[in-house]
């Protein structure tokens, strides 16, 4: 089926154009902050008391956007284009031209996540569960936009839902972005919010970040098996995408989070 008509770039004053990709950001961070608020108030999570005061969940909006911005361009720098910009260093600041990269954005929230725990004396791994639980909304609306600007392109298939991109070439390809959108996004939020409201994980510090961390890089290497390998990479090892080489570290340490937060069963973490 034919792309839809959709403009990357939702309006333009003089200079100024608003780009779906830079709301996706906005809608990410400002919802899974709201989120965020909800689940460090509720006395039915927290019934000693709400695990951080409202001031302190805002400061920490503040450190994770630090956090996505900083370590998703150098994850992408690093990661994925590394000899570009070592011929072009001035280059890697130009976020504008676009180049982010979720792994490196997940170790920059990692440690404003660390920084913000100890300036603020907050139990590390429980608040690192409310930021994991809320991260599946950010990754949706990502996603998303990464489909308007149609990019990260799957690869070419025959099946119905196939899409004609616009810069895609004359064959249908998956539609990956949404593929993630679905997986990362909506499908991982709804059972980590099932597990905390229902199942009370949040009892059991790092379990959310654990089945969070396992349910990212299963679903990511899942769709890298139908997404096309980034151009300048290619396949790095055995048909494996760098995507899917990232993911393994993601899924390992999330299994340890899984088996260290039951030490956690029927206590505080300190």
């Amino acid at each position: 089926m034919p792309f839809p008509s959709l403009d990357p770039i939702i309006f333009e004053i003089g200079p100024f154009a608003l780009r779906w990709y830079a709301l996706a950001y906005i809608a990410g961070l400002m919802l899974g902050w709201r989120y965020v608020i909800i689940l460090s108030q509720s006395a039915r999570l927290w019934p000693n008391g709400p695990l951080a005061s409202r001031e302190a969940v805002d400061d920490l909006l503040l450190w994770i956007t630090f956090g996505v911005i900083i370590g998703g361009r150098l994850g992408y720098v690093i990661f994925y284009n590394p000899g570009y910009f070592i011929d072009n260093p001035s280059d890697i600041f130009a976020v504008w031209q676009g180049g982010m990269a979720f792994h490196g954005g997940l170790i920059g929230v990692i440690v404003a996540i660390i920084i913000f725990a100890r300036r603020r004396d907050i139990p590390l791994l429980s608040i690192g569960d409310l930021v994991a639980a809320a991260v599946p909304i950010g990754l949706l609306f990502g996603r998303l936009a990464n489909f308007i600007n149609s990019e990260l392109l799957g690869r070419v298939t025959d099946l119905p839902w196939g899409v004609i991109f616009p810069n895609g070439g004359p064959a249908p390809r998956h539609p990956s972005q949404l593929y993630e959108a679905g997986l990362e996004g909506l499908v991982l939020f709804i059972i980590l919010s099932g597990l905390i409201w229902r199942g009370g994980i949040l009892a059991r510090p790092g379990l959310a970040i654990g089945i969070f961390l396992v349910g990212y890089g299963l679903s990511r290497a899942l769709v890298e098996q139908v997404r096309e390998p980034d151009m300048h990479l290619g396949f790095i090892f055995a048909e494996m995408t760098m995507g899917q080489i990232l993911s393994i570290p993601m899924i390992l340490a999330g299994l340890g989070f899984i088996i260290v937060s039951r030490s956690f069963a029927g206590r505080p973490e300190k």
